[in-house]
């Protein structure tokens, strides 16, 4: 483990004399006259070639090797290793290698250029050297992502007796929040206070931000507070490390009190602030920012307008976000992500799926006119609009986007990968989601877990437990969200005995500790086999408390097998959740309707109301080249509402032979609370798949989108319609996947009882 030298611990250091007074952020060279004064105002190094300017320069008794520095930097401005060799081989010729100052300056200018083993060589070579020549070496390091070398530099550094300065140290906790190395920022911490030196502004930044790295924001924000000045840097870091800590509400307050203090936030700081009102959805803070913003004249930043533009699409203020993004003259590939991933967020947050849909399509019209407006989309848009097609099961357009990703060269990026395995498998088509696993160059967790996940929801449950195993020899260690996708392929399966040795392999192999989503895969596992006994002994050895879900779960699971009365304890003990879902009490009413329990439809009925629940809004829709057809109950609005009803007639008609039984729904429709039985024959889902069959190639999958749970008669129908039609029907609703081919269901016939 890294440590500091012995010779740092157990002897009293004497600090340089420039140590306690300087509080520079950057190196600390020695003074002197840069200027090459007598140099003709023809050598400057913008107007010359490095070899002309080179030329000119002649050793002789009044020669001076700062003559060298205006080219020096000009290598560091312009990235230029070879001008950087040329110069440095000049000064060996003239024998200005000679000078210290100098030659630091050359291993800090071969750092910044990214060649770290012609800065190694040379400092190596040099007779002698300051802590300015070590503090540059180390440096480069971590300029150019080698904290653990600058790391060792420093400890050879205190092993020789050189004495740091404060931008020394500030190096390196830099090098240590790179690496998450909290021990030995703390021995660095332990010489700082040894030496009374908390207060310098370079010296906290650098200690905040590693404390804030490294998850410990008490930490971070007492180094903040030892800070005697502090500056816009200071309070940035500060509350950042609250944004990246979880504590948002803690940044704002930080920023009130930098606001207090008279100091003025820059870009980054207005950023930060804006991104802590996105996670808070604190829009009325936002609003102030951005009032702010304008004030300080950054109206036409980039930075600043994405961060604004982003906190107004998170908290839904659509038309404010698009007035933004319309309003700029120049658009940046940033900007067009934001703008996207924000539409995307908006279908997680939207507050039911037709809204969600919307926002989807907006989206895509997005990605559409960035891919006019001839800038090439990334990572992160490819990402973004693949996460869209997957919510909208949108297969034609993901398709388009896979084209698009082999084209500009992302498809060997493991996140594109891993967003198109989403893709596919959420659309429906397993196979082509395999296919883009097996065709990935990396793989992450990430990426494996994905794949378990689709298998298992595809009901292809031994695929999923076997590439689990492949995970496993691999070397691949997996996370809590892998052994959902395990213990869900199981449940899928009915595999008990395997279901019980996964779950205690994560809690003992792994260390994992059980969630409530690896207690539902077991008690829906438990539900599907008519085990319902063991699935409520489960329920008692939870450490938590169940939640709507489980409960749920166990009373579709006795209505299924008849065992009301275990269906009605868990139908109170969900009634005390006071659940927020219309769905969930709509599941209870149609419960308590089929068994004659009016008191409790009236108590249902009335928790609906003091909830200030509405109906259900269900709606269905399909897209077919390019355009949305959305469909509600017994809609008659459609265009084709007539071919529609005789395809549905038809398609009733020859199932019955086949064996199905329509089942006609109840449902509460008035204040009295009268029961009504009326037919499921025009629910949405039917209509749009109607539709779908009549408008789509012969032999073309079905895909369609539904707001709510399906129904049990539309489950039972489209198991048929599979058959007559010899077509896949993928119906994607509130709850999961149902994919019917040739009268199976992915779902393993569960899912229609939620």
């Amino acid at each position: 483990m890294t440590s500091l030298p012995s010779v740092v611990v157990g002897n009293t250091l004497k600090l340089e004399s420039e140590f306690r007074k300087h509080t520079s952020t950057s190196l600390p060279f020695e003074k002197r006259n840069f200027i090459a004064t007598h140099l003709d105002k023809s050598l400057e190094p913008v107007c010359l070639d490095f070899r002309e300017a080179l030329s000119v320069i002649k050793d002789g008794p009044n020669f001076e090797s700062s003559v060298y520095v205006p080219l020096l930097q000009e290598c560091i401005d312009k990235s230029s290793l070879s001008g950087t060799q040329l110069i440095h081989g000049h000064i060996i010729k003239t024998n200005a290698h000679e000078d210290l100052f100098l030659m630091t300056f050359v291993v800090n200018v071969y750092g910044k250029c990214g060649a770290m083993e012609d800065a190694r060589k040379l400092f190596d070579k040099l007779p002698k050297r300051n802590v300015v020549t070590w503090t540059s070496l180390m440096s480069g390091y971590v300029h150019n992502s080698q904290p653990e070398l600058a790391i060792r530099i420093f400890q050879e550094m205190l092993e020789v007796g050189a004495y740091p300065t404060n931008y020394t140290l500030g190096v390196a906790l830099n090098a240590c929040s790179t690496l998450y190395a909290l021990k030995f920022g703390q021995q660095v911490h332990g010489y700082i206070v040894k030496y009374d030196i908390e207060y310098d502004t370079s010296i906290g930044n650098a200690l905040c931000s590693l404390y804030s790295k490294c998850g410990h924001l008490d930490f971070a924000v007492k180094a903040l507070w030892r800070i005697r000045e502090k500056n816009v840097i200071s309070w940035t870091t500060a509350i950042s490390a609250c944004g990246d800590n979880g504590d948002s509400a803690r940044g704002l307050s930080l920023f009130v009190e930098m606001l207090s203090d008279g100091i003025e936030p820059n870009e980054y700081t207005l950023t930060s602030v804006l991104s802590l009102c996105c996670i808070m959805q604190a829009m009325s803070v936002g609003l102030q920012v951005h009032s702010l913003s304008i004030k300080l004249g950054y109206e036409s930043n980039l930075r600043v307008t994405n961060s604004i533009m982003y906190l107004y699409l998170k908290c839904g203020w659509i038309s404010d976000a698009k007035k933004l993004f319309d309003g700029m003259e120049k658009i940046s590939l940033i900007t067009w992500n934001a703008m996207i991933a924000g539409h995307a967020q908006m279908m997680v947050i939207a507050e039911d799926s037709l809204s969600a849909h919307r926002s989807g399509v907006e989206a895509l019209k997005i990605f559409l006119r960035l891919n006019r407006s001839n800038m090439k989309p990334d990572i992160f848009t490819f990402s973004s609009i693949l996460t869209v097609c997957s919510s909208l099961v949108a297969l034609e357009q993901g398709e388009q986007v896979h084209a698009q990703t082999i084209k500009t060269g992302f498809l060997s990026d493991v996140v594109v990968g891993t967003a198109l395995v989403n893709m596919y498998s959420k659309c429906g088509s397993i196979k082509r989601a395999s296919k883009a696993f097996v065709e990935m160059s990396t793989r992450t967790m990430i990426s494996w877990t994905s794949m378990i996940t689709a298998f298992s929801q595809h009901g292809r449950s031994q695929q999923a437990l076997q590439l689990f195993e492949d995970m496993r020899s691999v070397g691949v260690r997996p996370n809590q969200i892998t052994f959902v996708g395990v213990l869900s392929a199981c449940s899928h399966a009915g595999l008990v005995d395997e279901a019980l040795k996964y779950f205690e392999m994560m809690k003992k192999e792994y260390k994992i500790k059980p969630v409530m989503d690896h207690f539902a895969c077991l008690i829906d596992m438990f539900v599907r086999l008519g085990k319902l006994d063991e699935a409520f002994e489960f329920v008692k050895k939870m450490d938590f408390e169940p939640n709507e879900v489980i409960w749920s779960l166990l009373i579709a699971g006795c209505r299924s097998h008849g065992n009301l009365e275990l269906g009605f304890y868990a139908a109170e003990q969900l009634l005390s959740l006071s659940p927020k879902d219309s769905e969930t009490y709509v599941m209870l009413l149609n419960m308590y309707l089929s068994a004659g329990r009016w008191k409790d439809v009236s108590r249902v009925r009335k928790m609906m109301r003091d909830e200030k629940l509405g109906k259900l809004k269900d709606w269905s829709w399909i897209s077919i080249r390019d355009r949305v057809h959305s469909f509600k109950p017994d809609d008659r609005s459609c265009p084709p509402c007539g071919e529609v009803d005789i395809l549905l007639g038809d398609l009733l008609e020859k199932a019955r032979p086949l064996g199905y039984e329509s089942q006609g729904s109840l449902e509460v429709t008035d204040e009295k609370d009268e029961e009504t039985t009326f037919s499921s024959i025009h629910h949405s889902e039917k209509l749009a798949v109607a539709f779908g069959l009549l408008n789509t190639p012969n032999a073309s999958p079905i895909r369609v989108m539904k707001s709510i749970s399906m129904c049990r008669d539309c489950h039972n129908f489209f198991k048929f319609i599979s058959v007559l039609t010899a077509r896949e029907i993928i119906i994607r609703d509130s709850k999961r996947l149902h994919k019917f081919v040739n009268g199976h269901c992915s779902c393993g016939d569960f899912g229609s009882l939620l």
